[in-house]
């Protein structure tokens, strides 16, 4: 090696300017290098946090109550224009009116000629619309529902019950939703449909983010191979993220607009709409026991062991059996014990 050649011993230290100067610039070059990955890292990842910041955002609207009506607002006038810039690109109206009916449980009054002729935004403006009013509609018929229930329940139970466990279907899907009785009726409902979109805001939410966390965590190692063609992963990684992000996006719009618009309340058997859950306490009263019983209890268990080691029920005991003890074992070349002198193997022990 170098050292060698310059004729350094193990030990010996270093103090040439050419090798310090060797050395610094091979740690400077480490250094860059690292510095470089780390920077790279952090790159991939300001992409994840900048959807993780509007994610976490439109799901704190949802938590806390702020704009969460401009959301749902939001939702429906994004999935209106995205029918119509998709369908009429398309000429199908067919389709149209079939997706109308599968994301906002309407059948339109848009009629083909409009849907081919009209204006883009006019037509998003007269779908939107139709979907709002049906909404509202459907929002109002939920609490006239809910609410002879509602006020049963506060009938009969009084003030035992402060919160309830609605439950909500789609046809597809099943949704508890709790809500608080007092502002229920309070509001005429209006707190019940406030605690659905709640509920469903942040349950689509959640399954949305967690499924494209993990498919962002596949595009981050599938992108690397571009790598074979002279192209830049990270850019790569940035184009692919935001279309994923984007239709993610759509597909949460979708999600809770076709369930607020499909909504309803499960009859029961008894055509209830629902009913009152209450919390079950087990009942400690039956596990008490006072002492007569822990003793009777007791005496039985003591009776039933001596009968186990005393059949007869306190007959007398069998004179107790001596042990059967073995004589010690001769050895072949010890004395015979009968006396003779010879060797057991010799005298007694021949047969044996």
């Amino acid at each position: 090696s170098l050292m060698d050649k310059l004729g350094y011993k193990e030990g010996d230290v270093i103090q040439h300017s050419m090798i310090s100067n060797s050395i610094q610039r091979a740690q400077k070059k480490v250094e860059e290098n690292n510095f470089g990955i780390r920077k790279r890292l952090l790159e991939y990842d300001d992409v994840m946090n900048k959807q993780r910041n509007a994610v976490y955002e439109k799901r704190n609207h949802a938590l806390f109550g702020e704009r969460l009506a401009l959301d749902i607002d939001t939702s429906f006038s994004a999935i209106a224009g995205s029918l119509i810039d998709s369908f009429r690109e398309q000429e199908d109206f067919e389709g149209f009116k079939m997706a109308c009916i599968v994301n906002f449980g309407l059948d339109t009054k848009i009629d083909e000629e409009t849907f081919k002729k009209a204006e883009i935004n006019g037509l998003i403006d007269s779908l939107y619309n139709e979907a709002s009013e049906k909404y509202n509609a459907h929002k109002v018929e939920l609490q006239k529902q809910a609410i002879p229930v509602f006020k049963n329940i506060r009938l009969t139970q009084g003030s035992n019950i402060e919160n309830v466990v609605v439950p909500f279907t789609d046809g597809r899907k099943n949704l508890n939703v709790l809500t608080n009785l007092d502002k229920t009726l309070s509001t005429e409902g209006a707190e019940l449909s406030n605690s659905l979109e709640k509920t469903i805001t942040l349950a689509v939410i959640d399954e949305s983010w967690k499924e494209h966390l993990r498919a962002m965590d596949d595009l981050k190692q599938s992108v690397q191979t571009a790598y074979l063609e002279q192209k830049d992963p990270l850019v790569i990684y940035k184009m692919e993220a935001y279309t994923q992000f984007s239709n993610m996006n759509t597909e949460v719009n979708k999600n809770i607009v076709s369930f607020l618009s499909h909504a309803s309340i499960p009859i029961q058997q008894d055509n209830t709409p629902l009913k009152e859950g209450r919390q079950q306490k087990t009942d400690m009263s039956r596990m008490r026991a006072n002492k007569d019983e822990v003793d009777a209890a007791g005496q039985d268990y003591a009776a039933n062991e001596r009968d186990k080691f005393d059949p007869g029920g306190g007959a007398e005991v069998a004179e107790k059996q001596e042990p059967i003890t073995v004589a010690p074992k001769i050895g072949r070349n010890e004395p015979c014990p009968c006396g003779s002198g010879k060797k057991y193997k010799q005298c007694h022990g021949k047969d044996a």
